[in-house]
């Protein structure tokens, strides 16, 4: 089999780091998400996944927060199975393939024109309504090619970060003022987190550059009558921690208990309501 030659730099070589993570926890005995079609991409890659500086417990990472997004999707489309999707700055993640969806879902990956065609080469056409779209999420033409007659559950992961905080508020924005209500789910990094940014290897070893940290989950709520923050998972808090190794399991508990390092990270899940329809704000 001939293998695909990378030549990808900078943010978009970090989405080989989580593609690897995925796929090393799907070789595990117990792994946590069990990716297969990620390993598979894998194999079919010439590149050194050395580079990612990816073990055994970011690995365990990878698939814990992943399976969270996934989990939140698939709930969102239990409860609308006309919904759109938009997976943004989707890299060579496989949710559309790891999902069970409804065949009434409506689902678009988005990412750079080069990264589609890698993914095209990659990756196996997921049945049922699907599209990509070879675009930048900050650009403005792009969502025109939305319907936006449905609900719409947009996830990114591995996005915010990369982006500036006035770019991931227009991004915001736009979607939410589109769509007839929906979800945002997402991960997003603390500025402690992006001042630590060298230290992940992943990021360093591509010369990529992390921009948007976000402290208070509350503030988002402000960029859009009526969005409302359902979920502020922590790192250190998440579901699922007991799958990592007896080192990363010893690391999180000492996280969780430094003010500031407990921050570092978390998995964020809003709701917003239909343009010009604010909706009132469940109780806390």
């Amino acid at each position: 089999m001939e293998r695909e030659k990378i030549t990808l730099t900078g943010a978009q070589e970090t989405m080989l780091a989580t593609l690897y993570g995925r796929a090393m926890d799907s070789r595990s005995p117990d792994p946590v998400l069990g990716d297969h079609e990620a390993d598979r991409a894998v194999r079919r890659i010439d590149y050194d996944f050395r580079r990612t500086g990816i073990t055994a417990t970011t690995a365990a990472g990878v698939a814990i927060r992943a399976r969270q997004l996934d989990d939140w999707t698939a709930g969102f489309l239990a409860d609308h199975p006309d919904a759109t999707v938009l997976h943004l700055a989707c890299g060579l993640d496989t949710r559309v393939h790891r999902l069970d969806r409804p065949p009434s879902a409506r689902w678009f990956d988005v990412d750079y024109p080069e990264v589609i065609e890698l993914r095209e080469r990659l990756l196996p056409p997921p049945p049922g309504d699907y599209r990509m779209i070879g675009a930048s999420v900050t650009g403005e033409e792009w969502l025109d090619e939305v319907p936006a007659d449905r609900p719409a559950v947009a996830v990114f992961e591995g996005l915010t970060m990369y982006l500036r905080k006035e770019e991931g508020r227009r991004l915001i924005r736009r979607i939410t003022g589109r769509f007839p209500g929906g979800q945002l789910l997402f991960d997003c990094y603390g500025t402690l987190g992006i001042r630590m940014q060298r230290l992940v290897p992943a990021v360093r070893n591509a010369g990529a550059t992390l921009h948007w940290g976000v402290d208070d989950p509350s503030e988002i709520e402000g960029w859009r009558e009526g969005l409302e923050c359902l979920d502020a998972l922590r790192s250190v808090d998440m579901p699922g921690l007991d799958k990592l190794p007896a080192a990363g399991r010893a690391q999180m508990w000492v996280l969780a208990r430094i003010p500031g390092l407990r921050d570092v990270g978390r998995i964020l899940r809003y709701r917003f309501p239909p343009p010009d329809q604010p909706t009132e704000r469940s109780p806390r």
